[in-house]
């Protein structure tokens, strides 16, 4: 995936089967603008193309991860077009992603980017970042996915209380909420979300994609229905390669050397 010079307010690096895109806008803490969303669709396009690329990084320079939607950016008067044009639609590709996607927030993580982090399959956190649903600062409700999935992690009291306080949630605290995976010293951030990623590459990254969307799928089904999704994804993780060489490597009692395919 070539990416030299193709960017400005993004960064976009590959290593060992892990992509890191990074927002580059440290003096505005890296706030979203319209030709970020852009940035980050051709990226993340590249990202979904490339055979290579087995696992996905999202995380901020600076010091912190996004303070979300970068307001001298944003049409007032379509707001809803907005979210409708450039968040909505990377919430869903982030979620649909066919490769695990980790989050590494290394600051503050406020409003829309803090329900992006959120969507990710997995986040790690500086002990320093936080997150903060803020958008009652400035009168609007939360998108980018928080009303739905903030509720689902932490329960409707606290997602309540917390979009409606807009009070942050430090990093050690999310993880005790079970909002986030894990919460790291700041100094190990990068290298605690490196090897997790490049642990993460080696997988039989189909089988993890199939368990994502299972999980996924599994807030708005009945037990029964989950049941039923289960046999079929099942069924199709079984006719990979990845499923074939596992059974082989552990009947061999060797490490499995998985494709993604």
């Amino acid at each position: 995936m070539n990416t030299d010079g193709d960017f400005h307010s993004i960064l976009v690096s590959q290593d060992d089967g892990v992509a890191w895109l990074t927002l580059n806008r440290p003096d505005k803490l890296n706030a979203f603008t319209a030709g970020m969303h852009r940035e980050i669709r051709e990226a993340l396009s590249r990202v979904q193309q490339s055979p290579d690329i087995r696992c996905l990084v999202l995380t901020g320079a600076g010091r912190g991860f996004s303070a979300g939607q970068d307001l001298a950016d944003l049409d007032l008067s379509a707001v809803g077009d907005v979210v409708e044009e450039h968040y909505n639609p990377l919430l869903r590709t982030i979620t649909s992603l066919h490769i695990p996607v980790i989050a590494c927030v290394n600051g503050v993580a406020a409003g829309a980017a803090a329900n992006l982090a959120l969507a990710c399959d997995i986040v790690l956190a500086a002990r320093s970042a936080s997150f903060i649903q803020s958008f009652n600062q400035v009168g609007l409700v939360p998108d980018g996915g928080g009303t739905w999935t903030l509720p689902r992690l932490v329960g409707l009291a606290r997602a309540t209380a917390l979009c409606m306080t807009g009070e942050a949630v430090p990093a050690e605290k999310a993880e005790q909420w079970g909002m986030i995976w894990r919460s790291v010293a700041d100094e190990t951030l990068v290298e605690e979300t490196a090897t997790l990623a490049r642990r993460l590459s080696c997988q039989a990254t189909t089988g993890l994609f199939y368990t994502k969307q299972l999980l996924r799928l599994s807030q708005t089904r009945s037990l029964e229905e989950q049941l039923d999704l289960e046999r079929d994804y099942q069924q199709a993780a079984s006719r990979t390669d990845d499923f074939a060489e596992g059974v082989t490597a552990f009947l061999d009692k060797r490490k499995p050397h998985f494709t993604g395919r």
